[in-house]
């Protein structure tokens, strides 16, 4: 049986109640770093680990509980958000919390099939990180604004503007309204002030962009499911748009930071050859590199990747240069 939080619930409540069990499970110190999908279900089919003991297990694994497991307002906000559902004599969440840093983040249950799933997992660590060490050298410059374009949880944004600090406009924009949902969860529970916007990329932003922060669906999904799915060869045309329309949108001296995913083929980087283009078409400094060589390889088993070598995670920095 959990303990009970150390604030009581009425004392934490907000409009929202994934917000409210948000701050619950914050005040009980709750952390839970979400793996990949293949370990998640790796470790989820242990036998030991079929049915939730603990409230890691019910918020962090996906895992199915008695209701007896959480205090009765915990499963009236579930139930008010929503974000419970029975599996025979059990019952199962359908969202999950992870911790980044300091940070707590709502998004989707494992596993995230649906067509609108909410993702977070070590694509997400690995963009925040590189966030934070590119703009280490960049506070100065005080962006005015902040977009993070696709945003889903809105994680990228969030650790952007608390690297930043001062008063930026931050902007979390997606297509999805599921996202947003969480997105504004998420800079609310982190303490940032966020706008957001439903919209297709940077449609609905009226003002010059000082910074943009992206990380987009990169691989050919067959469910095409949208944190997945990056379209046209290989999964690249979305990080291919978020580069041109948003070199064009950037202000002077404005940078973009792209985490996205590259297909090798017979040894030839295909993303890079196309983002230098649209550099110099736009008379941007890039910085370009790997970040893990190897990711996603049981992709290289579908139609559509019979000469792909390798898939890579790479970061992506543009500079707007002065005319």
């Amino acid at each position: 049986m959990l303990a009970l939080s150390p604030q009581p619930l009425e004392s934490m409540s907000s409009p929202d109640p994934l917000e409210t069990l948000g701050r619950w499970l914050s005040a009980r110190t709750y952390s839970f770093v979400t793996v990949t999908p293949a370990t998640h279900a790796r470790v989820n089919a242990r036998s030991d680990s079929l049915e939730a003991r603990s409230v890691e297990d019910v918020f962090g694994w996906s895992r199915p509980f008695r209701p007896a497991l959480l205090p009765r307002e915990v499963l009236s906000l579930l139930d008010a958000a929503a974000a419970i559902e029975a599996r025979g004599d059990l019952l199962a969440s359908r969202v999950r919390y992870s911790t980044l840093g300091a940070d707590l983040y709502v998004h989707s249950a494992y596993p995230t099939e649906a067509a609108d799933s909410v993702f977070f997992g070590p694509d997400t660590y690995r963009f925040a990180s590189l966030i934070a060490s590119t703009l280490a050298g960049y506070k100065a410059r005080a962006p005015s604004c902040i977009v993070d374009v696709g945003c889903g949880s809105g994680a990228g944004g969030i650790v952007a503007r608390r690297t930043m600090g001062g008063g930026s406009r931050l902007v979390l924009a997606d297509i999805n309204p599921g996202a947003l949902h969480c997105a504004k969860i998420n800079a609310a529970l982190a303490g940032v002030d966020a706008e957001v916007l439903e919209a297709d990329l940077f449609a609905g932003v009226d003002t010059p962009i000082d910074l943009i922060v992206a990380n987009p669906p990169y691989l050919a999904d067959p469910l095409a499911r949208l944190y997945r799915d990056g379209g046209g060869e290989h999964g690249s045309a979305l990080s291919l748009r978020i580069v041109r329309e948003g070199l064009a949108r950037l202000a002077t001296g404005g940078m973009l930071v792209l985490y996205t995913g590259s297909c090798i083929v017979r040894g030839e980087d295909r993303l890079r050859r196309a983002v230098e283009v649209e550099a110099k078409r736009a008379s941007a400094k890039l910085s370009y590199r790997e970040l893990d060589p190897d990711v996603f390889g049981e992709e290289l088993s579908r139609p559509g990747y019979e000469d792909v070598d390798r898939i890579a995670v790479v970061a992506a920095v543009f500079e707007s240069m002065p005319a």
